[in-house]
C-alpha cells in the first residue's frame, strides 16, 4: 500500500428531521387534538484513532463522507428515529485542520480517542409542542435542522522514539534493518527510501522503543530539491534524532561535516522545534575505513563541526557498533522524563456553537 500521509476530506453531518402537523381522527372522537410527532436528531460525523493503521492511503479514493438524516415524525406522537453518527477510523497520531479557517481541530494520539468534527442537526418540533389552552388546534411545526458540513484536512505525524536524518545513501535503511524487524528497501543509489519507515527496537526483557527512518535530504530541501522537507514532520514527535553520516564517502569532493551542517540548516528552515531537539552524531560505514586510520578520520570530523554531543562509530551492514548504540538508547530514553501517560480514550467535540438547539 502507498504510504500517504496527508489527505482533504468533506464530512456532511445528517440533517434534523422535521416536526409533523397531524391530528387525532378517530371515531366517536370529535375532538382529538393534535398528535405530530418530533422529528429524529441527525447523525454526527467523529473521527477515531484506531491500531494497526499507519497510513491515510484510503481517504485516496474516498473523500466525502455523509451522516444520515434523522427521520420526520409522524401521527399519533410517534417521534422520528434518530440517525446513528458516523464513525471514520483513522491512524494514531493524526492530526485534523480545517480547510477554510486552517485551524487545528484536534490531534489524535491515542488509540480510541475521538474527536467530533461534524454536528448532526437538530430535531424539528411536531405541532403537539405548540398546543395551549388558547390554540387548541396548532397548526405549526418546525423543520429540523441542517447537519454541519466541513472540508477538512488530515495530516499523519507517526509517533516514534527515535528519528532517523542523513542525506541519501548515508545507511539509515541498513541501520534499521540491522536494529529491528523493518525491512525497507536497501540499494546503492541515492533516494532508495520514498516514504517514512517504522521499526520496533528489541533491548532486553520489557525494554523497546520505536525508530523513524524518513527519505534523505539534501542542501535545498526546504525549497523543494529531492523529496523535499514534507516527511520532516515525522520527526516532530520524536526524542532523540540519529544523525546518520557516511564516514567514507566514495567521491572525495564529498565532505561529511558540510553534510551535516547542511541538514542542520534544512532543519532550521522547517521547524526551530525540530532544530533544537537532541541530536546524537553516529558514523557509519566505518567497516570502509582502514583500522590505523579510523580515529584521525574521527577525530578530524567531530573537531570541524565542534560537536559537544554523544558520538558513536558503528557499521550498520555489519552490524558492528549497533548493539552499543541500541543500549544507550534505551537507557536515556528511560532516563528522560516519561511521556504523558495514556488516558482513557475521549470524546472531544470541536463542532460549532449549538446555542439554537431546540429543547425539549
Amino acid at each position: 500500500m502507498k504510504f500517504v500521509d496527508e489527505a482533504p476530506i468533506k464530512v456532511e453531518a445528517g440533517d434534523g428531521g422535521n416536526g409533523c402537523v397531524s391530528f387525532r381522527r378517530e371515531k366517536f372522537i370529535p375532538y382529538g387534538g393534535p398528535d405530530g410527532g418530533d422529528g429524529g436528531d441527525g447523525g454526527s460525523i467523529y473521527l477515531i484513532a484506531r491500531e494497526g493503521l499507519n497510513t491515510l492511503a484510503d481517504f485516496r479514493h474516498t473523500r466525502r463522507f455523509r451522516a444520515e438524516r434523522g427521520e420526520n415524525g409522524q401521527s399519533s406522537n410517534c417521534t422520528g428515529r434518530g440517525a446513528s453518527d458516523l464513525y471514520i477510523p483513522v491512524p494514531v497520531g493524526t492530526v485534523i485542520h480545517d480547510e477554510d479557517t486552517q485551524e487545528q481541530l484536534g490531534d489524535l494520539t491515542v488509540a480510541g480517542q475521538t474527536l467530533k468534527v461534524a454536528q448532526g442537526g437538530f430535531h424539528g418540533l411536531g405541532n403537539v409542542r405548540f398546543k395551549s389552552s388558547v390554540n387548541r388546534a396548532p397548526r405549526q411545526c418546525t423543520p429540523g435542522s441542517p447537519g454541519e458540513k466541513r472540508d477538512l484536512r488530515l495530516e499523519l505525524k507517526l509517533l516514534a522514539d527515535v528519528g532517523l536524518l542523513g542525506m541519501p545513501n548515508a545507511g539509515k535503511s541498513t541501520l534499521i534493518r540491522a536494529i529491528s524487524a523493518a525491512r525497507p528497501k536497501v540499494a546503492d543509489y541515492p533516494f532508495t527510501t520514498l516514504h517514512p519507515n517504522l521499526g520496533v527496537v528489541y533491548a532486553g526483557m520489557q525494554r523497546s522503543f520505536v525508530v523513524a527512518d524518513i527519505p534523505g535530504l539534501i542542501e535545498g530541501a526546504a525549497e523543494g530539491a529531492g523529496l523535499g522537507i514534507q516527511f520532516l514532520r515525522h520527526l516532530l514527535r520524536t526524542r532523540i534524532l540519529l544523525h546518520l553520516v557516511d564516514a567514507a564517502p566514495l567521491d572525495p569532493n564529498i565532505d561529511p561535516v558540510q553534510e551535516v551542517q547542511a541538514i542542520a540548516a534544512e532543519l532550521a528552515k522547517f521547524s526551530p522545534e525540530l532544530a533544537a531537539k537532541e541530536r546524537w552524531l553516529v558514523l557509519n560505514k566505518i567497516d570502509l575505513i582502514p583500522a590505523d586510520l579510523r580515529a584521525e578520520v574521527y577525530a578530524d570530523i567531530v573537531q570541524r563541526l565542534a560537536w559537544q554531543g554523544p558520538v558513536f562509530y558503528i557499521s550498520a551492514i555489519k552490524a558492528e557498533g549497533t548493539p552499543t548504540l541500541v543500549q544507550k538508547i534505551m537507557t536515556h530514553l528511560e532516563s528522560l522524563a516519561p511521556r504523558p501517560p495514556e488516558e482513557e480514550p475521549q470524546t472531544t467535540d470541536i463542532a460549532a456553537d449549538t446555542d439554537d438547539r431546540q429543547i425539549d
